[in-house]
């Protein structure tokens, strides 16, 4: 029995071991969980990679090139859309009914040359009763003047007399005026484009007939920010692609610049004209322009199959001797580069790349940095000769 007023100490002694067996239990799970957590974050991925890099690597066959230095003209872009130097829809200015055709779609005229014919008999009715009334009135005419000069009649006649006959000749040009307009002709020489219209067909003035487009030269537009106006200048030559002919390049000069600033966009629009003896731009073609300004530089250049478009930068792949493989075993480093103007199969590098070093051209999609690769002989079979992309 405890004297009154004591305290039993067992209860205390038995929560004091409780809570040391706690505390062992934890500190044993935790350092459980912190093995497994080492063995597979740290100790697992150690292995793995020490079987890759134990295990026998793969060689990729690819085709190179040589990063190459060359002299080009610096040059400013922008897309422009080729116009006829003389292009227009052909149209009548009188109403009537075609009654001919003279022409086929696609055709080449020359100036003056007929088109359509629209029926003009009540105009030619009306030009043979004109030129009646005009030789009445110039007999007329006559007859007073005969008469003035016997003094046997007035001056007010004869000049009646006049009168009518300058209205008489006054309906006649009228009516041949009008039988001309029902006769369409070539404004100037060029090419035709498609028959809009039918014999029998009711035409109004203003009806597009066909269109009438003058192909040698052409005109392109093309619009260049306000920063280069003072680099541009009338007579320079500019350089023009078209998706219809691949690699082909049109060379041709600075015609004209606008006088004005478009405030919408800060372009100034400027016209070359290129000459177009083969006919093959058309008007509303599109073309990227580049227009040489100033002197010629030194740059790397490297095919454009070498170089990987991506948002986090372009790269080429660097190929360079194994020095942990021999024989003709080489390695391939992923380099990134800052590219600048694309001439046609070629890109500028402004930096990352040296004069002389090896860029893989074809089969780059297979590679990693590292990789071990073996150039193939000329280009890989089958491999499609397109820009890589990311």
């Amino acid at each position: 029995m405890n004297e009154i007023g004591s305290v039993d100490p067992r209860p205390l002694v038995l929560g004091m071991k409780r809570a040391v067996l706690l505390t062992i239990v934890f500190l044993l799970l935790a350092g459980l969980a912190a093995g497994l957590a080492w063995f597979h974050f740290v100790y697992k991925p150690e292995m793995i990679r020490g079987f890759i890099a134990a295990a026998p690597q793969p060689v990729s066959t690819v085709a190179v090139g040589e990063a190459k230095q060359d002299e080009w003209l610096p040059r400013a872009p922008a897309i422009g859309t080729f116009r006829a130097v003389k292009g227009v829809d052909v149209a009548p200015q009188a109403a009537g009914v075609i009654v001919q055709i003279g022409f086929e779609s696609g055709q080449d005229v020359k100036q003056g040359g007929a088109l359509v014919q629209i029926d003009d008999t009540v105009e030619q009715a009306d030009l043979k009763a004109n030129l009646a009334t005009l030789r009445n009135a110039e007999l007329a005419l006559e007859r007073q003047r005969t008469l003035v000069g016997s003094a046997a009649t007035t001056k007010a006649n004869l000049d009646a007399a006049v009168s009518a006959r300058d209205q008489g000749s006054a309906q006649v040009d009228r009516t041949r005026a009008l039988i001309a307009q029902k006769r369409i002709v070539a404004p100037f020489s060029g090419r035709l484009g498609l028959r809009r219209v039918d014999v029998g067909q009711y035409v109004s003035p203003g009806t597009a007939l066909v269109t009438l487009q003058q192909l040698d030269p052409m005109f392109i537009d093309f619009p260049m920010p306000e920063q280069r106006l003072g680099d541009l200048k009338v007579g320079q030559v500019i350089e023009v692609e078209v998706d219809a002919y691949p690699g082909e390049k049109f060379t041709g000069k600075i015609g004209s610049i606008d006088a004005r600033v478009s405030a919408e966009t800060r372009n100034v629009i400027v016209r070359g004209e290129i000459a177009n003896v083969q006919q093959k731009l058309r008007p509303g073609m599109f073309g990227n322009v580049g227009v040489l300004i100033g002197a010629a530089r030194s740059v790397v250049t490297v095919p454009r199959t070498a170089v990987s478009f991506s948002l986090y930068g372009d790269s080429v792949y660097v190929v360079a001797p194994d020095p942990k493989a021999g024989g003709d075993v080489l390695q391939a480093e992923r380099r990134f580069v800052r590219t600048g103007d694309t001439r046609g199969e070629s890109v500028a590098i402004s930096e990352g790349l040296k004069v002389g070093e090896r860029v893989v051209t074809e089969g780059q999609i297979r590679l990693q940095p590292g990789a071990r690769v073996k150039i193939g002989t000329g280009a890989l079979a089958g491999a499609p000769n397109t820009l890589p992309r990311e």
